[in-house]
């Protein structure tokens, strides 16, 4: 398709991801592709109050505007008025209408994906300059990065972390690995006696464990690391400050959320603990890219700097909430998941690293 055409001094180009974290992380090989296709470009993103910290210190980025979660059709329209026509290519990364309406308003020439039929899809084809049809099948980077083809421009499929630096007094501490233990919803979550045996199998291999997490999981967190020998850093960490601790330890093990999505992207040997989650979709990217797809249920699978470990039982992997249907659902397929796998897992990653 032919390149998008820019004006040539400082172009302005707004990308909308209104979504959660691990999201709008997702969204920067979108947003490395437009920078190095137009070097000179301004690049705005659009997000969720709340999910911006993920994109502190982006060298792509050059400003962060964001917009309330629920918020009322007065913040919207407000949003409306301070963006109609400001810049020369506004990017929508989903088909929900507020996205493409925004995108489509914002930029004197827009894109974005649209469902596949429908009066819905028809009118947003018609209000963005460029479009696509949505395929639910693919990869979220991948699918992403098709904006980058209907632009005309190469891809980067290269995940950007946020930027920072690393505590001094855990520079210079024993080896550690990090651990993140608390996914945002119930249904990804692991045993606590699991975490628990895992921390113990660190520490008989010369590893100190460093535990992450966000201030609203304490409790949680509390109850999981009760009598372990542990570094307890949930709360106390900023996204850069989060993604320089992980970049410098000797392994990452988390379940599916944003945190093992940043861990992937920063090279550091990860294991992610997926349940009901298809990793066909929304599987960890490793740092480089993902050399073939993962596919949809396995014991171990291996890609890159990532390994992904699931019980896999039939119903794996379903998509669904839990057993139960719903966010604070168990999930049989990671309640029977063991420790001898998880572990097992982990010593591949450490001599992979060992071995490089």
């Amino acid at each position: 398709m032919k390149p998008v055409r820019l004006p040539s001094t400082t172009p302005r180009v707004l990308v909308v991801a209104l979504r959660r974290l691990g999201d709008v992380l997702l969204t920067t090989p979108l947003i490395r592709s437009v920078k190095r296709a137009y070097p000179d470009a301004r690049i705005d993103a659009l997000v969720f109050a709340g999910t911006e910290d993920i994109l502190a210190g982006n060298p792509d980025v050059a400003g962060i505007l964001t917009l309330a979660p629920g918020s009322r059709i007065t913040e919207t329209l407000s949003l409306f008025g301070r963006i109609a026509k400001r810049y020369d290519l506004a990017l929508s990364t989903q088909t929900g209408d507020r996205p493409t309406l925004l995108a489509a308003l914002a930029g004197r020439q827009s894109a974005g994906p649209v469902e596949a039929a429908g009066l819905a899809a028809g009118i947003k084809a018609f209000a963005l300059s460029r479009s696509y049809v949505s395929e639910r099948g693919r990869h979220r980077v991948l699918e992403i990065l098709r904006l980058a083809d209907v632009l005309g421009i190469p891809a980067q499929a290269e995940i950007v972390c946020p930027t920072g630096a690393v505590r001094p007094a855990l520079a210079s501490a024993q080896p550690y690995a990090v651990v993140h233990a608390a996914p945002m919803f119930t249904y990804k979550r692991w045993t606590s006696e699991g975490w628990r045996q895992l921390a113990a199998a660190l520490r008989e291999r010369g590893f100190g464990t460093v535990v992450s997490g966000a201030a609203s999981d304490r409790a949680y967190l509390d109850e999981v690391w009760r009598d372990s020998d542990v570094v307890r850093l949930d709360g106390k960490l900023a996204w850069p400050e989060l993604s320089a601790l992980i970049g410098a330890a000797r392994a990452y093990i988390g379940p599916d959320t944003a945190v093992t999505h940043l861990a992937a992207a920063s090279g550091v040997p990860t294991i992610a603990l997926y349940g009901p989650t298809d990793p066909r979709l929304w599987g960890p990217w490793p740092r480089g890219g993902l050399d073939r797809p993962w596919l949809a249920a396995g014991t171990i699978q291996h890609r890159g700097n990532v390994w992904l470990v699931q019980n896999p039982l039939p119903c794996l992997p379903c998509q669904l909430e839990g057993c139960e249907r719903r966010l604070d659902s168990y999930s049989q397929c990671l309640d029977e998941l063991s420790v001898s796998q998880v572990v097992a897992a982990v010593d591949q990653a450490l001599a992979v690293r060992q071995a490089a």
